[in-house]
Protein backbone atom coordinates (compact mmCIF):
# COMPACT_ATOMS: atom_id res chain seq x y z
CA UNK A 1 0.00 0.00 0.00
CA UNK A 2 1.27 3.30 -1.07
CA UNK A 3 2.07 6.22 1.09
CA UNK A 4 -1.06 8.63 -0.30
CA UNK A 5 -3.37 5.35 0.50
CA UNK A 6 -1.99 4.98 3.80
CA UNK A 7 -3.30 8.52 4.56
CA UNK A 8 -6.39 7.75 2.96
CA UNK A 9 -7.59 5.29 4.92
CA UNK A 10 -6.12 7.27 8.16
CA UNK A 11 -8.19 9.91 7.30
CA UNK A 12 -11.35 7.51 6.31
CA UNK A 13 -10.74 5.73 9.52
CA UNK A 14 -10.69 8.92 11.93
CA UNK A 15 -13.51 10.37 10.35
CA UNK A 16 -15.49 6.70 10.79
CA UNK A 17 -14.81 6.91 14.38
CA UNK A 18 -15.81 9.73 14.59
CA UNK A 19 -19.12 9.89 13.14
CA UNK A 20 -19.67 6.86 14.62
CA UNK A 21 -19.20 7.93 18.37
CA UNK A 22 -21.64 11.20 17.28
CA UNK A 23 -24.06 8.15 16.52
CA UNK A 24 -23.88 6.61 19.38
CA UNK A 25 -24.14 9.39 21.87
CA UNK A 26 -27.01 11.09 19.77
CA UNK A 27 -28.84 7.55 21.08
CA UNK A 28 -27.45 8.40 24.43
CA UNK A 29 -28.81 10.98 24.65
CA UNK A 30 -32.01 10.47 22.68
CA UNK A 31 -32.88 6.95 24.93
CA UNK A 32 -30.43 7.43 28.13
CA UNK A 33 -29.84 10.98 28.45
CA UNK A 34 -33.06 12.40 29.32
CA UNK A 35 -34.19 9.84 31.61
CA UNK A 36 -30.90 9.91 33.49
CA UNK A 37 -31.31 14.38 33.75
CA UNK A 38 -34.56 13.05 34.94
CA UNK A 39 -33.75 11.16 37.75
CA UNK A 40 -31.09 13.38 39.11
CA UNK A 41 -33.48 15.87 39.12
CA UNK A 42 -35.91 13.65 40.68
CA UNK A 43 -38.43 15.14 38.27
CA UNK A 44 -39.64 16.25 34.60
CA UNK A 45 -36.72 18.07 33.46
CA UNK A 46 -37.60 21.97 33.46
CA UNK A 47 -37.07 24.36 30.55
CA UNK A 48 -33.90 25.43 31.92
CA UNK A 49 -32.56 22.12 32.25
CA UNK A 50 -33.89 21.00 29.20
CA UNK A 51 -32.10 24.02 27.34
CA UNK A 52 -28.83 23.38 29.20
CA UNK A 53 -29.34 19.83 27.86
CA UNK A 54 -29.53 20.60 24.57
CA UNK A 55 -26.72 22.92 24.67
CA UNK A 56 -24.41 20.07 26.16
CA UNK A 57 -25.14 17.65 23.15
CA UNK A 58 -24.36 19.98 20.44
CA UNK A 59 -21.06 20.96 22.33
CA UNK A 60 -20.43 17.58 22.62
CA UNK A 61 -21.26 16.56 18.93
CA UNK A 62 -19.25 19.61 17.80
CA UNK A 63 -16.02 18.80 19.79
CA UNK A 64 -16.23 15.19 18.84
CA UNK A 65 -16.80 15.86 15.19
CA UNK A 66 -13.58 18.73 15.06
CA UNK A 67 -10.83 16.50 16.63
CA UNK A 68 -12.27 13.31 14.24
CA UNK A 69 -11.49 16.50 10.92
CA UNK A 70 -8.68 17.44 12.75
CA UNK A 71 -6.80 14.03 13.22
CA UNK A 72 -7.97 13.10 9.72
CA UNK A 73 -6.26 16.19 7.86
CA UNK A 74 -3.23 15.66 9.91
CA UNK A 75 -3.26 12.33 8.29
CA UNK A 76 -1.59 14.22 5.24
CA UNK A 77 1.87 15.48 4.98
CA UNK A 78 0.63 18.36 3.13
CA UNK A 79 -1.95 20.24 6.04
CA UNK A 80 0.62 19.38 8.20
CA UNK A 81 3.16 20.94 6.60
CA UNK A 82 0.63 24.22 6.65
CA UNK A 83 -0.15 23.65 10.10
CA UNK A 84 3.58 23.77 10.81
CA UNK A 85 3.34 26.89 9.10
CA UNK A 86 0.15 28.33 10.41
CA UNK A 87 2.19 27.94 14.20
CA UNK A 88 5.22 29.17 13.17
CA UNK A 89 2.57 32.90 12.22
CA UNK A 90 0.24 32.37 15.11
CA UNK A 91 -0.95 35.82 15.37
CA UNK A 92 -1.33 36.15 11.79
CA UNK A 93 -3.04 33.31 11.32
CA UNK A 94 -4.92 33.33 14.71
CA UNK A 95 -6.35 37.06 13.66
CA UNK A 96 -7.16 35.63 9.92
CA UNK A 97 -9.71 32.84 11.04
CA UNK A 98 -11.15 34.90 13.33
CA UNK A 99 -11.73 37.22 10.79
CA UNK A 100 -13.13 34.94 8.48
CA UNK A 101 -15.21 32.82 11.13
CA UNK A 102 -16.20 36.33 13.19
CA UNK A 103 -20.09 35.70 12.36
CA UNK A 104 -20.00 31.82 13.27
CA UNK A 105 -18.17 32.36 16.46
CA UNK A 106 -20.45 34.80 17.50
CA UNK A 107 -23.25 33.19 16.85
CA UNK A 108 -21.35 29.96 19.01
CA UNK A 109 -21.00 32.06 21.64
CA UNK A 110 -24.10 34.03 22.14
CA UNK A 111 -25.68 30.49 22.04
CA UNK A 112 -23.98 29.52 24.95
CA UNK A 113 -24.25 32.82 26.71
CA UNK A 114 -28.28 31.99 26.15
CA UNK A 115 -27.73 28.61 27.47
CA UNK A 116 -26.21 29.72 30.61
CA UNK A 117 -27.99 32.89 31.58
CA UNK A 118 -31.41 31.64 29.73
CA UNK A 119 -33.49 34.39 29.00
CA UNK A 120 -35.50 32.39 26.76
CA UNK A 121 -35.71 28.40 27.24
CA UNK A 122 -37.30 25.78 25.26
CA UNK A 123 -40.72 26.04 25.19
CA UNK A 124 -41.06 30.11 26.38
CA UNK A 125 -43.49 32.57 24.55
CA UNK A 126 -41.42 35.74 23.35
CA UNK A 127 -41.40 38.26 20.63
CA UNK A 128 -38.28 39.15 19.06
CA UNK A 129 -38.54 42.08 16.57
CA UNK A 130 -41.36 41.60 14.71
CA UNK A 131 -41.36 37.92 15.42
CA UNK A 132 -43.53 36.04 18.00
CA UNK A 133 -44.08 32.16 18.92
CA UNK A 134 -42.50 29.76 21.02
CA UNK A 135 -39.36 28.60 21.17
CA UNK A 136 -38.63 25.10 19.49
CA UNK A 137 -35.06 25.08 20.08
CA UNK A 138 -32.11 26.65 21.17
CA UNK A 139 -28.93 25.34 18.72
CA UNK A 140 -25.73 26.86 18.50
CA UNK A 141 -25.59 28.97 15.99
CA UNK A 142 -29.46 30.07 15.73
CA UNK A 143 -32.96 29.09 17.71
CA UNK A 144 -36.20 28.07 16.22
CA UNK A 145 -39.32 30.09 17.20
CA UNK A 146 -42.86 28.47 16.09
CA UNK A 147 -45.55 31.14 15.05
CA UNK A 148 -49.11 30.89 15.99
CA UNK A 149 -49.50 29.95 12.24
CA UNK A 150 -47.24 27.06 12.73
CA UNK A 151 -44.49 28.59 10.25
CA UNK A 152 -40.84 28.25 11.59
CA UNK A 153 -38.61 31.69 12.37
CA UNK A 154 -34.61 31.18 12.33
CA UNK A 155 -32.86 33.99 14.53
CA UNK A 156 -28.86 33.75 14.67
CA UNK A 157 -27.81 34.12 18.02
CA UNK A 158 -26.25 36.81 18.27
CA UNK A 159 -29.63 38.89 16.72
CA UNK A 160 -30.59 37.55 20.35
CA UNK A 161 -27.87 38.15 22.51
CA UNK A 162 -27.91 41.84 20.94
CA UNK A 163 -31.56 42.55 20.74
CA UNK A 164 -34.45 42.97 22.70
CA UNK A 165 -36.79 40.38 23.13
CA UNK A 166 -39.64 40.03 25.38
CA UNK A 167 -40.46 36.57 27.06
CA UNK A 168 -43.91 36.15 27.87
CA UNK A 169 -43.12 32.88 29.97
CA UNK A 170 -40.65 34.40 32.50
CA UNK A 171 -43.49 35.85 35.37
CA UNK A 172 -43.63 35.73 38.74
CA UNK A 173 -45.47 33.08 40.33
CA UNK A 174 -49.16 34.54 41.86
CA UNK A 175 -49.29 34.73 45.35
CA UNK A 176 -52.30 33.97 48.26
CA UNK A 177 -52.95 36.80 50.35
CA UNK A 178 -53.97 35.81 53.94
CA UNK A 179 -54.68 37.48 57.01
CA UNK A 180 -55.40 36.95 60.13
CA UNK A 181 -57.73 38.37 62.73
CA UNK A 182 -58.97 37.56 66.13
CA UNK A 183 -62.46 37.56 68.33
CA UNK A 184 -64.03 37.41 71.82
CA UNK A 185 -63.44 34.23 73.29
CA UNK A 186 -67.24 34.11 74.11
CA UNK A 187 -68.13 35.25 70.17
CA UNK A 188 -69.97 33.44 67.94
CA UNK A 189 -67.55 31.81 65.49
CA UNK A 190 -70.08 31.34 63.23
CA UNK A 191 -71.71 33.92 62.93
CA UNK A 192 -67.91 35.58 62.40
CA UNK A 193 -67.08 33.48 59.79
CA UNK A 194 -70.67 34.07 57.66
CA UNK A 195 -70.10 38.04 58.26
CA UNK A 196 -66.30 38.20 57.12
CA UNK A 197 -67.45 36.11 53.59
CA UNK A 198 -69.91 38.69 53.38
CA UNK A 199 -68.03 41.68 54.01
CA UNK A 200 -64.94 40.16 52.09
CA UNK A 201 -66.20 37.74 49.82
CA UNK A 202 -63.29 35.48 50.47
CA UNK A 203 -62.87 32.26 51.83
CA UNK A 204 -62.50 32.19 56.13
CA UNK A 205 -61.78 29.45 58.18
CA UNK A 206 -61.42 29.37 62.11
CA UNK A 207 -57.53 28.91 62.08
CA UNK A 208 -57.17 28.80 66.09
CA UNK A 209 -58.97 29.06 69.42
CA UNK A 210 -57.27 29.69 72.66
CA UNK A 211 -58.54 30.60 75.77
CA UNK A 212 -57.97 34.36 75.06
CA UNK A 213 -59.80 34.93 71.75
CA UNK A 214 -60.49 32.98 68.44
CA UNK A 215 -58.18 33.68 65.38
CA UNK A 216 -59.65 33.60 62.22
CA UNK A 217 -58.20 33.16 58.85
CA UNK A 218 -58.92 35.15 55.80
CA UNK A 219 -57.84 33.91 52.43
CA UNK A 220 -57.97 35.93 48.96
CA UNK A 221 -57.72 34.99 45.51
CA UNK A 222 -54.19 34.64 44.05
CA UNK A 223 -52.18 38.36 43.24
CA UNK A 224 -49.05 39.35 41.55
CA UNK A 225 -46.18 39.16 44.07
CA UNK A 226 -46.11 43.49 44.10
CA UNK A 227 -50.00 43.59 45.48
CA UNK A 228 -49.46 41.27 47.87
CA UNK A 229 -49.03 43.87 51.10
CA UNK A 230 -51.77 45.90 49.59
CA UNK A 231 -54.10 43.56 48.96
CA UNK A 232 -53.40 42.10 53.02
CA UNK A 233 -53.86 45.29 53.97
CA UNK A 234 -57.44 46.31 52.41
CA UNK A 235 -58.62 42.67 53.78
CA UNK A 236 -57.29 43.40 57.56
CA UNK A 237 -59.39 46.57 56.99
CA UNK A 238 -62.29 45.55 55.87
CA UNK A 239 -62.40 42.34 58.64
CA UNK A 240 -61.39 44.30 61.34
CA UNK A 241 -64.39 47.16 60.50
CA UNK A 242 -67.27 44.58 59.97
CA UNK A 243 -66.27 42.41 63.53
CA UNK A 244 -66.15 46.20 64.90
CA UNK A 245 -69.80 46.55 63.28
CA UNK A 246 -70.82 43.28 64.33
CA UNK A 247 -69.56 43.67 67.96
CA UNK A 248 -67.48 40.76 67.59
CA UNK A 249 -63.88 41.73 68.23
CA UNK A 250 -62.11 41.23 71.79
CA UNK A 251 -62.86 43.42 74.60
CA UNK A 252 -59.57 46.29 75.15
CA UNK A 253 -57.96 44.88 78.59
CA UNK A 254 -59.18 47.46 81.50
Amino acid sequence: MSEHTQQWVGAAVALGVAILVVTVLRWFFKRRGRRLAEAILRGELTPEADTRLRLVERLTYALVLVVGVAIALSKFEAVRDVGRALLASGAIAAAVIGFAARQTLANVIAGMMLAVTQPLRIGDQVKIGDNSGVVEDITLSHTRLRTGLGERVVIPNEQLAAGVLRNDSLVDAPVTPDVSVWIAPDADPGRAVAALRDATGCDVSVAEATPGGVRLSVSSAPVAPPDRAAREAELRLACLERLHAEGLLPAAPG
